[in-house]
């Protein structure tokens, strides 16, 4: 067997040396072990060729078994490669992206569920995000690394030192800088090729409509009501899809809510607010660090997915995280009759 195993290394060799093209030798050495194995099960035992080429077909069929599995792997690898090039030249034709955008977002260009009219379609997306806190952290930083091409970003606040337990986006450098500032910052240091809109501002009813409009796609990580609901109203008037987030303590949830396209709007499922004291803050209440990065990631990816078109997004549900145990469940959400929001859409 070891004879034979040495003879197939030289006639590799050989073709390495002639410049045999691979496929060819390839061909060669699959007729060599053919006709090894075919002796194998074709003469008696004992017989001198069966002897001198290893005397028994088992081996022979586990070095096939193996050959062909890491022939098969090979295989698939390649055409994995072939795939994200084509994708890779499909994106370069459009004339959008330079190299170093492709090689970044390479990643996406290769699911199956974006690729590169995918990737095109985040590059073109106008993504207006309410709150640079500890859901707009998050937020802002994956649309950002993701590719979303213009961003704007909605916060009258400053940098606090005790936001910085949860407010990932935001350094020790930044305390007392507005957070619009500082997010636009670190956005464009994390990827330069996306455009960010800093709006130092609350949001009110004097602008809402008008700025909402320039947008296709709203996330609300605001922690008050009175911008929710306001939020809520300007989106489903204008037909654009609101991604909702909330945090407390341990728990989180988000959903989209898109009633232009059959789902409830957020009064629908809160039809007013809480009585004070029953919905206390974060400051009041407390959230643990990462949760706000859980949800906020999960906002961003509903965003993604909406964008690209990719999967199924949460309209109509809403998944609630509980960090404490480690539960995540999902529950459905119904259009209220006589919602004064989006009752008659």
């Amino acid at each position: 067997m070891l004879a034979v195993l040495a003879f197939a290394a030289a006639l590799w060799g050989l073709g390495i040396l002639l410049r045999v093209p691979v496929a060819v030798r390839v061909a060669m050495l699959a007729l060599l072990y053919v006709g090894v194995l075919a002796a194998q099960l074709a003469l008696p035992e004992g017989h001198p060729l069966r002897l001198a080429t290893g005397g028994s077909p088992e081996a022979w069929l586990i070095l096939g078994g193996v050959a062909a599995l890491g022939l098969g792997y090979g295989s698939l690898v390649a055409a994995l490669r072939r795939r994200a090039r084509k994708a890779e030249v499909k994106v370069e034709k459009t004339g959008t992206f330079s190299e170093a955008e492709l090689e970044r977002y390479a990643r996406h260009i290769v699911l199956r569920e974006i690729g590169g009219p995918g990737q095109k379609k985040l590059k073109q997306a106008r993504v207006l995000v309410i709150g640079a806190g500890g859901l707009g952290a998050p937020v802002l930083q994956y649309l950002a690394a993701g590719g979303v091409g213009t961003i704007g970003v909605v916060d009258d606040d400053v940098v606090d030192n005790a936001n910085l337990q949860r407010q990932v986006i935001h350094r020790d450098a930044d305390i007392g800088v507005p957070k619009v500032f500082s997010a636009e910052a670190a956005m464009k240091a994390q990827n330069p090729h996306v455009e960010v809109r800093p709006y130092k501002r609350r949001l009110d009813e004097a602008v809402a409509a008008e700025l909402f409009a320039e947008y296709d796609l709203i996330l609300d990580g605001t922690d008050n009501f009175e911008t929710r609901y306001l939020s809520n109203r300007t989106a489903a008037g204008l037909g654009k899809p609101l991604v909702s987030g909330a945090l407390s303590q341990w728990e989180g949830q988000l959903s989209v809510f898109d009633p232009a396209r059959g789902g409830p709007c957020y009064e629908c499922i809160f039809p007013e607010a809480p009585a004070p004291g029953l919905a206390p803050s974060c400051a009041e209440a407390g959230v643990v660090g990462p949760l706000p990065g859980v949800i906020g990631a999960m906002m961003a990816l509903e965003a993604m997915k909406f964008i690209t078109g990719a999967g199924a997004v949460l309209r109509g549900e809403m998944l609630i995280y509980d960090g404490l145990y480690g539960e995540t469940r999902k529950i459905g959400l119904h259009r209220r009759e006589g919602c004064p929001v989006c009752g008659g859409q």
